[in-house]
């Protein structure tokens, strides 16, 4: 195992500090279409409004990045970023629910960009089921189990009404898939083994609307 594998097993890793790597990779992206070369942990850190301490404590998780005094290589880094998120890599996806949230995540050029290859839909309307969608086959959500497995999906997105959403995740977790991007607004139960993350975008909206009536000070996620 490589150095970078064998920092990521020992230590444990925040959330905000893989959120910070997403940051530090855009950033970097960024700068090579810039035509940047080098990139200081300085500049790094103001364009996301960090300091310097806290890139330079977020990459030494992962090993060694760059020289003193003359920063990091751009594209290496970048690359090297890109590794550890694990979107080196193309990843097979399937999209449960192909309704307004569903559809609009079809479509969207920054999952493809980064890897992630929707090859899957399903979905229980009859109107759909068998009808191409955006070059995609919708598929009937009672074969779920049996498709996802015969297909070989690694990462489900959830985007199915709160009323069905622990009937439809029980059934992908049956069928072997580890990660589960849930779009549902409600908590689902998984086993400890499945990676699950929760998009509530009326939570984000409540956030912003307390904000405003409380004259809250802006905090940007990490």
């Amino acid at each position: 195992m490589d150095q970078t594998g064998e920092m990521v097993n020992k230590k444990r890793i925040s959330e905000s500090t893989i959120h910070r790597l997403s940051l530090y990779f855009r950033a970097l992206s960024q700068l090579e279409r810039e035509n940047n070369e080098t990139v200081s942990s300085k500049e790094l850190a103001k364009r996301e409004k960090l300091t310097p301490a806290q890139v330079r404590k977020d990459l030494s998780f992962f090993g060694s990045f760059g020289t003193r005094g003359l920063g990091y290589p751009v594209v290496e880094l970048k690359n090297k970023i890109a590794a550890i998120l694990g979107i080196d890599r193309s990843w097979k996806v399937a999209l449960v629910g192909v309704g307004n949230i569903g559809s609009a995540l079809v479509g969207y050029k920054e999952f493809t960009k980064q890897g992630f290859q929707i090859v899957k839909l399903f979905d229980n309307d009859q109107r759909k089921i068998g009808s191409n969608h955006k070059g995609i086959e919708v598929s009937d959500i009672d074969n779920i189990k049996e498709e996802l497995t015969e297909s070989d999906i690694e990462l489900v997105i959830l985007a199915v009404p709160a009323a069905v959403a622990q009937f439809v995740i029980d059934d992908v977790v049956r069928a072997g898939v580890k990660a589960i991007l849930n779009f549902a607004p409600i908590n689902l139960k998984v086993p400890d083994d499945i990676y699950l993350r929760n998009e509530n975008m009326s939570m984000e909206l409540e956030y912003l609307s307390f904000a405003m009536v409380n004259n809250h000070t802006p905090r940007k996620v990490r």
